[in-house]
């Protein structure tokens, strides 16, 4: 069951500023091509998520214009992702990463589409991730229509299985909404693990998540006391970004 109208605490204020509607998907080539053979649950699943605009004071890591923001995880070289449809990202030759480090309590906003791979099958369709502080993962994947396990689309990765599926039909704009809280350290003692609490689609698939982990599967480790960048992966497949930004929160 679908929990609509569920709204995590301290997402909704920000999330009230600045929709705007999304251009047409237009004419894409496979993967990117009709879905016309998939069946859908219902007409809604093949419908945009609309563009949301930064709010004010937030910091706007990718407008659809510029990768300026953005390396590679060797933290030097440029990042390689190619522009499509004039205000997205594809993914290709590895991930990426930001150039700023993030902790304390923050949103990030986050849109995304992942191919439609039919013949595919498991992690090997439409496979990425955004990982907060380049540590923890919120898995992004095609899963539409499953029974959502930990490491479907949604899922905290290996930590947390999604509430409820509320992911789209593959070649649909979806977007992550993920309400983060870096762990609290005392004397180098870890006494708060990270929490995160996540709307997909507008519909809350996470509360208030503790992450027993300093590091998920592929992270990027580190100390988990120091701030760190967000990350997309790149696991192989023609996952699309648009639209990414990010603003602090108070407790």
């Amino acid at each position: 069951m679908r929990l609509r109208g569920v709204v995590v605490a301290g997402l909704l204020p920000v999330l009230m500023v600045g929709l705007v509607t999304a251009p047409a998907a237009g004419a894409d080539a496979p993967p990117y091509g009709a879905i016309g053979d998939l069946k859908l649950a219902k007409a809604e699943d093949k419908v945009d998520m609309p563009l949301v605009a930064p709010p004010s004071g937030a910091t706007v890591l990718f407008d659809g214009k510029s990768l300026d923001e953005w390396v590679s995880v060797d933290g030097k070289s440029p990042a390689p992702w190619k522009f499509v449809d004039g205000s997205a990202v594809e993914v290709q030759k590895g991930g990426i990463m930001s150039r700023q480090k993030f902790d304390g309590h923050f949103l990030l906003h986050v849109e995304f589409r992942v191919p439609y791979m039919p013949k595919a099958t498991g992690q090997g369709r439409g496979n990425s991730g955004v990982y907060l502080q380049g540590r923890y993962e919120v898995q992004v994947l095609d899963s539409y229509g499953l029974q959502s396990q930990d490491n479907d689309c949604g899922g905290i990765y290996k930590v947390a299985a999604p509430l409820v599926n509320a992911c789209k039909a593959p070649t649909v704009w979806q977007s992550y909404d993920i309400d983060f809280r870096s762990p609290v350290f005392e004397e180098g003692r870890k006494v708060k693990p990270a929490r995160i609490s996540v709307l997909q689609n507008g519909v809350a698939i996470h509360k208030d998540v503790e992450i027993p982990l300093d590091n998920t599967v592929a992270g990027l480790g580190g100390d988990p006391s120091k701030p760190g960048p967000i990350m997309l992966q790149d696991h192989g497949n023609p996952v699309q970004y648009r639209n990414i930004w990010l603003v602090p929160l108070k407790d």
